[in-house]
């Protein structure tokens, strides 16, 4: 086996932690180092996972690093990430890449100018219930999304499309290969300055048509995704990591009833359960912390110089699309005249 890579985190805070945590304990990884402004937090993160505190980010550039996260505010990521993509360090940068799609570029061309391995921090790409979908390699043609939330009362510098929906429209595009598509979306904002709920429909040019909703003044807790292609209907839920399937191939004898029957011969079987005629079948879902699997795809691509499961690229794809959601939002005329 290789020597661990020399990894560090910038930003302990909600997420860094995590990822220290994860570089300290994966034996792939060596956690040589933490950086955060706040001089304490820095310390008990660095004692925690024997490493080294440090609150200026230009000191890593001494470590001979291998690869860096960068968890602090969007605002920060470019101001941080290109000494370290110009010294030759990965990154995983965590979601979203930038807080606008000028920024997402800059950071991707510099990247590819200087070879460098950028991964990005959508770790929704690796729940189960995704990873399930790609084993089956769904073509849709109809998504829908639903992410909702009690409020959290952090991330109100940012709306709720680059807080919460940016994750739905990374699967979106992930699932969907166009890249050519027309948006019409609608949002309010109550307890922000900026959309606390936002809908958005997004039609590609490929024919698929996707409905994302996202709240974070919700009551409850909810994180969905229905897809629905020529031969199959996904429904999956992102929060308990569970799944199901109904495949067309499994349901021809109910087909062929429906097929075969006129209106009135229907008529006669209308007190039939429908629900209990549908073959449904669970997905197979792997228990794994999508996290950990993502910081573990992340260090196998730096290793082996491949490309990140979710690159820069993807980064740049996902902010850009957001960025279209949200000045629909603010170009919606909620008070339009008869």
């Amino acid at each position: 086996m290789s020597d661990p890579l020399r990894t560090a985190v910038i930003g302990v805070g909600h997420m860094g932690r995590h990822h220290a945590r994860l570089y300290h304990d994966l034996p792939e990884a060596e956690l040589v180092a933490v950086v955060d402004t706040d001089r304490q937090r820095a310390a008990d993160i660095a004692k925690q996972y024997a490493a080294k505190p440090l609150t200026d980010m230009s000191d890593l550039l001494e470590l001979r690093l291998d690869a860096v996260t960068i968890a602090v505010p969007t605002v920060a990521h470019e101001a941080l990430a290109a000494p370290l993509i110009e010294a030759g360090v990965a990154l995983l940068i965590e979601k979203p890449l930038a807080p606008d799609s000028a920024s997402a570029r800059r950071l991707l061309d510099l990247a590819q100018a200087h070879d460098c391995v950028i991964q990005v921090g959508h770790s929704e790409r690796f729940n189960p219930v995704v990873r399930a979908m790609d084993r089956m390699g769904v073509k849709p043609k109809f998504i829908e999304t639903h992410r909702i939330s009690p409020f959290t009362f952090r991330s109100a510098d940012i709306g709720v499309v680059f807080d919460m929906m940016i994750h739905d429209i990374d699967i979106v595009l992930h699932l969907v290969a166009c890249r050519d598509y027309e948006v019409r979306a609608c949002g309010v904002s109550i307890l922000s300055k900026h959309e606390d709920i936002a809908n958005a429909r997004v039609e590609f040019a490929d024919g698929c048509v996707a409905n994302l909703t996202a709240s974070r003044l919700a009551l409850k807790t909810e994180r969905k995704i229905r897809v629905f292609c020529p031969d199959a209907y996904l429904s999956m839920d992102y929060q308990k990591k569970t799944g199901i399937a109904i495949k067309k191939d499994a349901n021809l004898d109910l087909l062929k009833l429906a097929g075969e029957k006129d209106l009135t011969d229907l008529a006669q079987v209308a007190g039939l359960d429908f629900g209990s005629m549908v073959k449904v079948e669970p997905l197979q879902v792997d228990d794994v912390e999508p996290l950990k699997a993502e910081i573990q795809s992340f260090l196998a691509s730096v290793r082996d110089r491949t490309t990140p499961a979710v690159s820069a690229e993807d980064g740049f794809a996902a902010v850009h699309l957001a960025e279209r959601i949200v000045r629909t939002v603010q170009q919606h005329d909620w008070d339009v005249s008869a």
